[in-house]
């Protein structure tokens, strides 16, 4: 098949050798030149993907009238803050009969849409997916097995993402509920972010395990409440993505939030970190959702404290741990 990759950071890489590998005609866009001709002297994208080789065969090209024409299935992987922006770019350039699959996650601020939302704003008469679940891209990169799901309303796009997408180290399983997927590979950024505060405050595996599971119990709340199924947020893009990103020193947003737990500032972090941390954007998101649906989100509001108000870090885990009793639960 003729694909085309929109976005060449680690994850757009990532995809594009997979399916590359998978013998299939990749393109690789960016809006950065720069970047282009590096990966192209390079042979790697040495800032994301440091050491791994990507196929030769890989078209890369900066010229949004060469990148998507004549593709069956186009892929957004640039971060979630830009896919609004990217789409209207490529807007004239895309025809309804071209399949679009989103391997962004987060939640558009301000409109609270879900990413596959706001394709649909941009893309009325497409087929959207969504591919979501645990999967450092420098390890997808590596061929270290992987299994992710992809979610659509028409089952036939689902086994057709599966066909294309998958080898004997990517393994896609396919779902109806985009909304669980979305929400899932949104929100455990954000716990993730909490996750990483309480390693920096040299808090130990308790603790973590707790915001873990407390976590998903908030997640899968506000996921059900917007009509998604709970089976979902216990599958690979719910727990499965959680439990990766808030243990991995791949997980940027981990990594953010160790800086903060050590007395870094929210500038300070991201600054150090030097990529796209997804939950600061989706952190503001999530709190307003859960006071839409009127869902009881104890950590994100925390998280949100911590990150906009200069909120202790350590004084706002003394705080969750003294609410008021509940049942795990209900008799």
């Amino acid at each position: 098949m003729k694909i085309t990759v929109l976005g060449s950071g680690g994850w757009g890489c990532a995809l594009a050798k997979v399916l590359s590998d998978n013998k299939h005609h990749v393109t690789l866009w960016s809006k950065f030149q720069e970047e282009l001709d590096k990966i192209e002297n390079l042979g790697e994208n040495i800032d994301r993907l440091p050491g791994i080789k990507l196929p030769k065969e890989l078209v890369l090209t900066s010229d949004i009238n060469k990148a998507t024409k004549n593709s069956e299935i186009i892929v957004l992987a640039v971060p979630s803050s830009y896919i609004r922006t990217t789409c209207e770019i490529f807007k004239d350039l895309i025809d309804e009969k071209q399949i679009i699959v989103n391997v962004a996650k987060g939640i558009e601020d301000g409109t609270l849409m879900s990413l596959q939302e706001v394709i649909n704003d941009v893309f009325p008469n497409n087929q959207v997916a969504v591919l979501s679940g645990p999967s450092h891209a420098e390890e997808v990169a590596r061929g270290v097995p992987t299994s992710v799901v992809v979610g659509s309303k028409d089952e036939k796009i689902v086994k057709l993402i599966q066909n294309t997408f998958m080898n004997q180290n990517f393994r896609v399983y396919g779902s109806s509920d985009i909304i669980g997927i979305e929400m899932g590979g949104s929100l455990k950024n954000v716990i993730a972010l909490a996750a990483g505060v309480s390693d920096g405050l040299g808090y130990g595996d308790n603790t973590k395990a707790a915001l873990m599971t407390r976590g998903i119990a908030e997640i899968s709340r506000l996921g059900i409440a917007m009509g998604a199924d709970l089976a979902t947020f216990n599958g690979l893009s719910g727990i499965g993505d959680l439990i990766v990103t808030c243990t991995s020193m791949h997980s940027r947003n981990r990594r953010a939030g160790i800086l903060i737990g050590k007395g870094s500032t929210l500038s300070e972090a991201l600054d150090e970190v030097k990529m796209v941390v997804e939950g600061v954007y989706s952190a503001k998101a999530a709190l307003d959702l859960a006071h839409k649906y009127n869902v009881e989100m104890p950590i994100i509001e925390k998280v949100n404290k911590v990150l906009f108000e200069g909120a202790d870090p350590g004084k706002a885990v003394d705080e969750l741990m003294n609410r008021k009793k509940k049942f795990e639960t209900h008799y």
